[in-house]
């Protein structure tokens, strides 16, 4: 599995940063045969494709987690039984003994394009509870979106250091104009100040998410550890002062 190289633009979308040629196999490949190759190619799910390269499901992990082999098939007590629909448990017993991916794969799919703002391929993934989105194209399947893409996506997106190339009055100004920017950014509360590329963060605030927040913003643009937190927190109900361990 191959992973596309990442392009410069701010916005990213699916096709920029999928891994193309995905491993896949088709609806007759056999239970134990998938499992092998998720074993090889280390990944925790595949898609399933016919012939022609169209989506048909997908097979995960969890579709070999109640298995008769291994003994963990779901047992129902009796009268629970009694209660169950027996479509659901003729297809407990699908899933629990099938032979062929097809008979336990999952057609109830969440797919992206190659033109899906990444924005919207994490949002669909929290609410779906995928770890990955298929990507189509042409009634194709193109590439796949998981996890481990987001990681290398962030990893070669993470921002420059600056300070070296920066003057002072720059980053200072920068850092600012980014509190600003932010609806929890207490601007009127925090004095910032940079002297050879480090930024000095002083002021008083209510909530100790603030102090985290505003250290790991300035970090994302003067470079980490290069940042000294001279913050100050007193809690509202009690007037208890936090003063940072920088201090």
């Amino acid at each position: 599995m191959t992973t596309k190289p990442q392009p410069c633009e701010d916005t990213l979308k699916a096709g920029d940063v999928m891994s193309i040629d995905p491993a896949a196999v088709s609806a007759e490949t056999t239970v134990s045969a998938a499992m092998r190759m998720m074993l090889e190619r280390r990944v925790s799910g595949l898609p399933v494709t016919d012939a022609h390269g169209a989506l048909l499901g997908i097979v995960t992990e969890g579709d070999f987690l109640h298995r008769g082999e291994l003994g963990t098939e779901k047992r129902r007590p009796r009268w629970i039984g009694l209660l169950t629909s027996p479509g659901k448990l003729a297809g407990e017993y699908t899933g629990a003994h099938a032979l062929r991916v097809g008979e336990i794969m999952t057609t109830d799919l969440h797919t992206a394009t190659p033109d899906t703002p990444l924005t919207d391929v994490v949002r669909a993934m929290e609410k779906y509870r995928v770890k990955r989105l298929p990507v189509i194209a042409d009634n194709r399947l193109v590439g796949i979106v998981s996890r481990a893409d987001l990681m290398r996506a962030f990893l070669t997106r993470l921002p420059d250091t600056m300070a070296a190339t920066t003057s002072d009055t720059a980053l200072r100004e920068r850092i600012a104009a980014e509190i600003d920017r932010q609806a929890w950014g207490p601007s009127a509360l925090v004095h910032v100040s940079v002297n050879r590329g480090v930024a000095t963060l002083n002021g008083v605030l209510v909530d100790e998410r603030m102090r985290v927040a505003l250290r790991v913003l300035a970090e994302n643009i003067c470079g980490a550890g290069k940042v000294r937190d001279r913050l100050t927190t007193i809690e509202p109900m009690t007037g208890a002062v936090v003063s940072s361990a920088d201090d």
